[in-house]
């Protein structure tokens, strides 16, 4: 199992401090928390004045609806951070669920760390901000092609899109994706039945081949255009 402090350096928000900054300037200021499964970390309307690094577990960042109906907008692993879009805002309210996908533990920061001056080392905050800066791009952007996803009207041209995405992403033709199947039709804004039958069909036609979450790209998605590395 891996340690806080390995999870620590996968982080993009950590990336560039060496293991003994993080061990000595950012370990002391984190509070482990444990979560049982479905427990809601954030809901809408919540004043957000804290951060935290995913370390075991998955926390889910949804939208729910009056009529009940759900849109799963990301996935948290371990190595991940929430919170850090909320922080950054005028209001610092939240405008969407986050909840345990299942055992869940986390490593919670003050807000205060990011935003306010002399909470840490002048050299560590700089670096601490300019990955802070990249982290947020790259959600911004990962928004942006969620909504190209869903542009595409047919089931398949959303599997397709999303699947060239993640290859392109990867560099590779075989890859793994953070989502279960039930994840999958929810982020794609499709019925799970629906989705598996529609998988299984371009297995069958040689366009693709999975095995629960690992998928390889076959013939899909040949000549597409490139989709940028920040893809979700």
């Amino acid at each position: 199992m891996e340690t806080t402090l390995s999870v620590l350096e996968q982080c993009r928000l950590f990336w560039g401090l060496s293991p003994e900054t993080l061990e000595r300037e950012i370990l002391p200021l984190g509070k482990p928390r444990d979560y049982e499964k479905q427990a809601v970390l954030i809901a809408p309307g919540d004043r957000v004045d804290w951060f935290a690094l995913v370390l075991r577990g998955k926390v889910q960042i949804s939208q729910i609806f009056s009529d009940g109906t759900s849109s799963l907008m990301d996935a948290l692993g371990p190595g991940h951070t929430l919170g850090t879009d909320l922080i950054c805002t005028r209001s610092r309210r939240a405008p969407y669920y986050a909840a345990a996908a299942g055992p869940l533990q986390i490593l919670r920061f003050p807000g205060m760390l990011l935003l306010e001056p002399g909470e840490l080392p002048g050299a560590v905050r700089e670096i601490l901000w300019r990955n802070l800066l990249t982290v947020l791009s790259d959600d911004s952007l990962r928004k942006h092609y969620r909504l190209a996803i869903l542009a595409q009207r047919g089931l398949r041209d959303r599997v397709l899109v999303y699947l060239t995405m993640q290859a392109e992403r990867r560099g590779t033709t075989t890859f793994r994706i953070p989502f279960s199947r039930e994840e999958l039709a929810d982020f794609l804004c499709v019925n799970r039945s629906a989705l598996s039958h529609e998988l299984s069909r371009m297995e069958a036609e040689g366009l693709i081949r999975f095995h629960k979450n690992e998928f390889t790209l076959l013939s899909a998605g040949r000549g597409r255009s490139t989709w940028s590395s920040t893809g979700p």
